[in-house]
């Protein structure tokens, strides 16, 4: 039987899991599952209290039906830098080689507390010889350790920790056979990771600390209520354009003006990118994650870029196993987006 690995995504409100068979060749979903965390255990993607989600994934794993231990985790908060980087042409292994000592005048933290990481994107002519072109990853080595302890206690075995953007351009565009320059935006509860792709090959990467949370907590603090009652309000109105009262209307206003913060900032993130780049406009938007199901997000996402805009499935074309429920799965598979991208990545 095919080796099966584990995608494992840590959000601020639940960890979620997709145990993936044979995934460098012909993935199948076997099992996915996700529990809530408590408040506090994890922030932005990053593991605060080790014990508590250590247990977590304890449950995780029995509740899900997980088989294997291999699990692959993913980074992609303001503690990992993502920056456009040209470097003389060489073997990849010494251009990673050499970036501890190129790098440290582009890095928040000493270089001996980051991790780093490059990703060639392309090659070209330069003044003094060939060069490559790519992205510089760094990532704070405390916050991967953090994570890599927590599942440690709990068991499993980290084969591997990758970037989430990485992890949503193959969910998202590589395996579907996605051509041109896309726009992929995952709204998680506290980051929105924006990464831009040509032909399936990330080209830029932006991680922006807001999400569908910051709603949910100025809707509590406009309403006077709990975060409960707050979050099914977010959900049941969203960008609601007709109400029935004045409370559901005080309630679309403090959306309306949370979210149009958020979608400028998103706009202004891919003009940046088209004005950095006027040859390669970006000619659709792909969205997922938990954010983006708030009801007319993609219409108002459509509208003031003036762009295509879907909601991505990441299992369009991916086998699911009788093991797995395919309806359910299917209905909010745009949640699972990350931790799949994370297991069909692991031979990379």
């Amino acid at each position: 039987m095919a080796k099966s690995v584990v995608g494992v995504d840590f959000t601020s409100t639940a960890v979620r899991a997709v145990e993936v068979s044979d995934p460098d060749r012909k993935p199948t979903v076997l099992r996915y599952f996700e529990l809530p965390l408590p408040a506090g255990a994890v922030s932005r993607g990053e593991v605060i209290e080790t014990n508590t989600v250590a247990q977590a994934l304890k449950q995780l794993w029995a509740r899900g039906g997980f088989k294997s231990k291999d699990v692959v985790l993913g980074m992609g908060n303001q503690r990992v830098l993502a920056r456009d980087m040209t470097v003389p042409k060489a073997p990849l292994r010494r251009i990673r080689e050499a970036l501890p000592f190129e790098v440290q005048d582009m890095l928040p933290v000493p270089v001996a507390d980051a991790l780093l990481d490059f990703y060639p994107v392309s090659e070209s002519q330069g003044e003094h010889g060939p060069v490559v072109h790519g992205l510089l990853i760094a990532a704070v080595k405390a916050a991967v350790l953090g994570n890599v302890a927590a599942t440690e206690k709990a068991g499993l075995n980290t084969v591997d920790v990758d970037l989430i953007p990485f992890a949503l351009t193959r969910a998202l565009v590589s395996r579907q056979g996605v051509a041109g320059t896309v726009a992929l935006v995952d709204i998680g509860a506290n980051t929105t990771t924006v990464v831009i792709a040509r032909d399936g090959v990330p080209q830029f990467v932006r991680i922006i600390p807001t999400g569908g949370d910051d709603i949910t907590h100025a809707l509590r603090a406009g309403l006077e209520t709990d975060l409960l009652s707050a979050e099914r309000v977010k959900r049941a109105l969203g960008l609601a354009t007709t109400v029935a009262s004045q409370e559901e209307q005080a309630a679309v206003e403090v959306i309306y003006r949370v979210a149009l913060e958020q979608l400028t900032s998103l706009r202004n993130t891919v003009s940046y990118f088209a004005n950095t780049r006027p040859d390669d406009p970006v000619e659709q938007l792909v969205v997922s994650g938990g954010g983006a199901l708030l009801p007319g997000l993609l219409a108002a996402l459509g509208e003031m870029t003036r762009l295509p805009v879907a909601l991505g499935d990441p299992f369009a074309n991916i086998a699911i196993a009788r093991s797995a429920d395919e309806q359910n799965l299917r209905q909010q598979g745009t949640t699972f987006a990350v931790a799949f991208g994370l297991a069909v990545g692991s031979a990379a």
